[in-house]
């Protein structure tokens, strides 16, 4: 039993194709059609109901296309509207990207300090935090938002003193907390895993939530017999979608992604905006 149709996965802009990276990476016969809403990058400073809102027209874009399996690859959409999506779209399964995160995590912390790094929003909704707990109530989180991060990795400076210094100012206050695990909360950090481990030293472990959310989707479609066969799929079968063409666009996707993308798409944000208004008719 095998199911060929695509897994849709979406992010504010182009971070969440280190998800598409690790799904191709465990699953080389899927498809994946990506949305990366670039034109309102980033989703981490605005309130909860426009992240609620942007989330939701996301999602309805990629359910038109007849997808099996929905991946909310944006920390800050899983942070704030993951439940508000999951209402919605009961057609097929919704993974968001805390709770994948959250299980390695629980399970990798012997001083049971877990630290989360991400955006403003994923911080304050405190979504990491309640999952965390949840696997173990005695694991105390501590939190830190690091907004310059996307920045320098949307500039490209990846191996860089001035990304070196910013990251020893934010993850100071985790380490002196005594944290032995750290999350990386925004699908942008993974680019950033060298230069942050070589800050917090080898003791510490790095949970990539991309990883773990790849490994949650591949689980669930074997449970339902979902899988697409080996060669039904992969990049060049994959379509990808943006709001805009953002300056470097193709080398910042590539740096994501590990490869060229094959093709890009640009889909108005009226188009967008149009789904939620049609949704909200019926």
């Amino acid at each position: 039993m095998s199911d060929t149709r695509p897994i849709g996965v979406f992010d504010s802009g182009l971070g969440g194709l280190t998800v598409v990276r690790e799904l191709f990476r465990l699953m080389a016969g899927e498809r994946i059609v990506y949305l990366g809403d670039t034109a309102r990058c980033p989703y981490g400073g605005r309130s909860e109901e426009t992240i609620r809102t942007f989330g939701m027209q996301d999602a309805l874009l990629l359910m038109e296309m007849d997808i099996k399996l929905l991946v909310v690859a944006c920390n800050t959409v899983s942070s704030v509207a993951l439940d508000y999506i999951e209402k919605s779209v009961k057609e097929i399964p919704v993974v968001g990207v805390v709770l994948p995160g959250a299980r390695a995590a629980a399970l990798r912390t012997a001083e049971r300090k877990v630290g989360v790094i991400g955006t403003a929003a994923t911080i304050r909704a405190g979504a990491y935090v309640r999952a965390i707990q949840a696997q173990d109530p005695a694991i105390k989180v501590y939190g830190k938002a690091c907004p310059l991060f996307v920045p320098l990795v949307e500039e490209g400076l990846l191996d860089h003193e001035i990304t070196r210094l910013t990251a020893q100012y934010y993850l100071a206050e985790l380490l002196d907390s005594g944290v032995d695990c750290i999350i990386l909360g925004c699908t942008h950090y993974p680019l950033l895993m060298e230069t942050i481990q070589e800050l917090v030293g080898t003791r510490t472990h790095l949970v990539d939530s991309a990883l773990w959310t790849a490994k949650e989707v591949k689980d669930i479609l074997a449970a339902l017999g979902g899988l697409s066969p080996e060669k039904a799929g992969g990049l060049a079968a994959s379509r990808f979608m943006v709001t805009d063409y953002a300056p470097r666009f193709k080398e910042l996707a590539a740096s994501f992604l590990g490869g060229t993308l094959p093709s890009i798409e640009l889909v108005g944000l009226e188009k967008l905006t149009k789904l939620c208004e049609t949704a909200a008719a019926v």
